[in-house]
């Protein structure tokens, strides 16, 4: 392991991490193949009591990419890896796409995971920014006694990240944020797992063609919206613009028969599709959530 850098946040941080990890039993660690549940599933590994056992769904609304990520640490880092079916794709309700699917996400992720951590504890890659989001899958995790290192020890993203490149998983550091397929689909238009596999290729080829860092192509009931970082948007030429919108619409179609208008945007967070409530007010209800007493 390196040497942490001279931050008091930093080591801070990591010291709190490293001593929740060595305190606890068992654990059963849901990766999605993200920066947050990814280092937490490395640390786990590396410094708890006992192997823990790293899980991972595999699911038409996870990135193909992501699944690889994990498969590629697992054999990295001698992982004891367990790949299943959440079987939300299973759940009407989770399919009609309310503003709580998270919820529905969740509980199915919990409900598969819970015959392998009869003796552990299972744990998310939630970190403290997310308590500043609408987060009903932290409900979901309640309901089982799910725990969120990160957030019992107050690391945010940004220390997240850093832990990261200190312990040199620079491809996980650097990494840019990648919700679920799911989330760029809009609130109340069912999910539809080809749906969700045309929108992971479509975005492939935007990155390929612009190399966008960010890349989002959202569904909406009057059209398709493709959303990259504001920098690479700013820089592309208006034929640039008009062949990216084409490729994609065109690719939709021929993927998946939609036909709507397409049209580029720069980058907004997923909670866009969803109306009201300030990040104060999420974080005092997340906080109900994960400590119903406050």
């Amino acid at each position: 392991m390196r040497e942490i850098p001279q931050s008091r946040t930093r080591i801070e941080a990591f010291e709190r991490i490293s001593e929740w990890m060595m305190q606890a039993g068992r654990l059963v660690v849901a990766a999605s193949g993200g920066v947050d549940s990814m280092t937490l599933a490395v640390i786990a590994h590396r410094l708890s009591r006992r192997t823990p056992t790293i899980c991972h769904a595999i699911s038409p609304a996870v990135p193909a990419e992501a699944t690889a990520r994990v498969r590629r640490y697992a054999m990295r880092e001698n992982w004891h890896l367990r790949c299943l079916d959440a079987g939300e794709m299973n759940d009407a309700r989770y399919l009609a796409n309310p503003v709580n699917r998270c919820y529905y996400c969740k509980t199915n992720l919990y409900a598969a995971i819970a015959p392998m951590a009869e003796d552990a504890i299972i744990v998310s890659g939630a970190n403290l920014d997310d308590l500043d989001d609408f987060r009903p899958g932290l409900g979901a995790a309640a309901q089982v006694g799910a725990r969120h290192p990160w957030i019992e020890c107050e690391v945010d993203k940004q220390a997240v990240r850093a832990i990261a490149a200190d312990l040199g998983l620079d491809d996980l550091a650097e990494l840019p944020a990648g919700p679920c397929l799911s989330s760029r689909i809009e609130t109340g238009i069912a999910i539809d797992p080809r749906t969700l596999l045309a929108i992971n290729d479509c975005e492939g080829l935007v990155r390929k063609a612009t190399g966008a860092d960010i890349v989002r192509c959202r569904i909406r009931r009057d059209a398709v919206v493709i959303e990259i970082d504001a920098d690479t948007l700013a820089a592309l030429s208006p034929a640039q613009r008009e062949s990216c919108v084409g490729t994609i619409t065109e690719t939709l179609h021929s993927k998946i028969g939609l036909s709507l208008p397409g049209r580029l945007a720069p980058y907004r967070m997923g909670s866009a599709f969803l109306q009201g409530g300030s990040s104060a007010e999420a974080h005092e209800q997340n906080a109900r959530i994960l400590d119903p007493g406050s």
